[in-house]
């Protein structure tokens, strides 16, 4: 009489299909287990075998997801902190606008909160974003005119202020501030009052940008340090 009974598998040797089940459920998002080996993409997007490379590759593939995994996270902290700090702001806004019966909402400006011993504070700046329209362009062609007719030994100020203002820096943007303070010159030229009508009138606002600065100090009347957020000055 033949013995047909099956042999039980053995509960400590799973199949290679469990097998590889389980090493895939534990494997990070950048690894697979492919036909029982471990693969990683290449810089052409394929699935490699993690052998073909070098050890250090793969170690330092591992430590640059990792790190960028906590940078990511380290900005959402940030960000949720900078939400709470203007909440923070505008919850105390609030509450003086209670106190002094003053009506709420409107444009908020700048504002700073200090300690009482006036060694910690915090502000916050609302700044406009400012942009310039071609009117611009027209105000540049009538300074240009304007700084060939003058000779080269006159007004060396004002040359110095209209080149450096239009001297486009390495983000390709114009040099606002030298710009206004061509605005500021009390110039009795009419050509000159027609470029900077064309200047005044190339100002364009382009949305409002709002900073949180913690600043702290080791007594009344000592300097001011900036607590920076900013990772490359921590």
């Amino acid at each position: 009489m033949s013995d047909n009974t099956t042999t039980p598998k053995s509960l400590d040797a799973p199949d290679e299909a469990i097998a590889a089940k389980i090493a895939d459920e534990v494997l990070p998002d950048h690894v697979r287990l492919i036909d029982g080996t471990r693969h990683r993409r290449d810089d052409k997007a394929r699935w490699t075998p993690e052998s073909v490379f070098k050890a250090q590759d793969v170690l330092q593939d591992d430590m640059v997801r990792e790190m960028l995994a906590s940078a990511r996270e380290m900005r959402e902290r940030l960000s949720a902190f900078r939400e709470e700090a203007l909440g923070r702001a505008e919850d105390f806004r609030e509450l003086l606008a209670q106190e002094y019966d003053a009506p709420k909402g409107g444009v908020k400006g700048n504002v700073t909160f200090s300690t009482i011993d006036q060694t910690m504070r915090f502000s916050v700046r609302v700044n406009d974003t400012i942009v310039f329209g071609p009117e611009l362009q027209q105000a540049k062609t009538i300074l240009d005119e304007l700084l060939s007719e003058w000779s080269e030994g006159s007004r060396p100020e004002i040359r110095t202020i209209v080149m450096r203002a239009f001297d486009v820096g390495k983000e390709g943007q114009i040099n606002k501030g030298e710009l206004f303070m061509l605005l500021r010159l009390d110039i009795d030229e009419p050509r000159w009052k027609e470029a900077m009508r064309a200047i005044r009138d190339s100002i364009r606002r382009d949305g409002t940008k709002v900073y949180v600065r913690f600043e702290e100090r080791d007594s009344p009347d000592g300097a001011w340090r900036s607590v920076s957020l900013d990772i490359a000055k921590a």
